[in-house]
């Protein structure tokens, strides 16, 4: 049987979860790119994932391939983009030599991502981020047929060079960025490509999920972690005790419902209220959220596929954000004082 040919850039605490279970696949050959100073350790040791709230065995995998360089590996079948999203632009041209006519790139990333607007229809339709691709390097360097559009619901942190701790979660969310067209209509579709892939995730433990508007999982996330992601690292809280505050609590409240009005205008509705979403936050105990983790490790923050991106189709639409202008303006000024964003 020929396997498939994956590849993982950024062996991070998502990609090394990923990588972990993938690499035991009977049906994966399974390569990583990572920085140099990790490639000795993850050859020795493998890719390693223990879990705080369970009593599961920890679970190690040993990718066949573990480089800095994509030119050793060639074209791949299915790219697993799992960095930050501010580091995508500059990745754009080690991306190029794994990718082949029948290239997938699946991204395991927080926030919109640049083709977002392609499955819309109406007032944002094909929008340009000016905040996430401003010289549209990514639309002109790799073609939208090889992008597949993921949602990660989980939490994870780095303990070392491919070891991850998995602290909950483990649903996966595949599907089109761009929707199918039938009498000139868009209409919402599951792709095959994007079933297998999912079927393949679920078949090393996790909790994949075929999206036929991948857009709207996408949308739904951010609902959520576009808060709490910049008031954590504001205030060095887990979200427990940011959602204890009545005073933050009603903040976050007005960001939720102002992104609310944005997603109704864009064809993007949600029908839960945001007291909802915080209850099942709250489900979760007291975490730190990924912008926290890094800020503590003095990483740059993903402010603008999760905040200033909203804005931007804020003003697309001509839908009022005063609540979530302040929450920008007062994250960009502590993270870049902090040299972060």
């Amino acid at each position: 049987m020929k396997k498939l040919k994956i590849c993982i850039v950024g062996c991070g605490a998502i990609g090394t979860w990923l990588g972990a279970h993938l690499a035991n696949s009977p049906q994966v050959e399974l390569s990583c790119i990572v920085r140099s100073h990790t490639i000795s350790d993850i050859k020795q040791s493998g890719l390693r994932v223990d879990f705080e709230l369970t009593q599961a065995t920890s679970v190690i995998g040993h990718p066949v391939f573990v480089t800095n360089d994509p030119q050793d590996l060639g074209p791949q079948d299915w790219i697993i983009v799992a960095i930050k999203a501010t580091g995508l632009t500059s990745l754009i041209s080690e991306l190029r030599p794994l990718i082949g006519e029948h290239t997938s790139i699946w991204t395991a990333m927080n926030g919109l991502p640049w083709w977002f607007t392609k499955g819309l229809t109406g007032a944002v339709s094909d929008h340009s981020f000016k905040t996430i691709d401003p010289r549209g390097l990514i639309e002109n360097s790799i073609p939208i047929k090889h992008w597949v559009g993921g949602v990660v619901h989980a939490s994870c942190s780095l303990k070392g060079p491919g070891h991850a701790l998995h602290h909950f979660g483990k649903v996966l969310i595949v599907g089109e960025p761009v929707s199918k067209v039938e009498n000139r209509e868009k209409v919402e579709f599951l792709s095959s490509r994007s079933q297998e892939f999912t079927n393949l995730l679920c078949s090393v433990g996790f909790e994949a999920k075929a999206s036929s508007h991948i857009q709207k999982d996408i949308w739904y996330k951010l609902w959520g972690n576009m808060t709490m992601n910049p008031i954590s690292a504001l205030t060095g809280a887990t979200t427990d005790k940011i959602l204890d505050d009545p005073l933050v609590n009603t903040f976050i409240t007005q960001i939720m419902l102002e992104a609310k009005s944005i997603g109704q205008v864009i064809g993007l509705p949600i029908e839960q209220s945001p007291e909802d979403r915080h209850a099942m936050t709250r489900k979760l105990g007291a975490f730190k959220t990924s912008m926290l983790q890094d800020l503590e490790n003095h990483r740059p923050v993903e402010l603008d596929v999760l905040l200033n991106a909203v804005l931007e189709l804020a003003a697309c639409v001509n839908v009022p954000t005063p609540f979530t202008n302040a929450l920008m303006g007062l994250a960009r000024v502590q993270m870049q004082k902090l040299g972060l964003y």
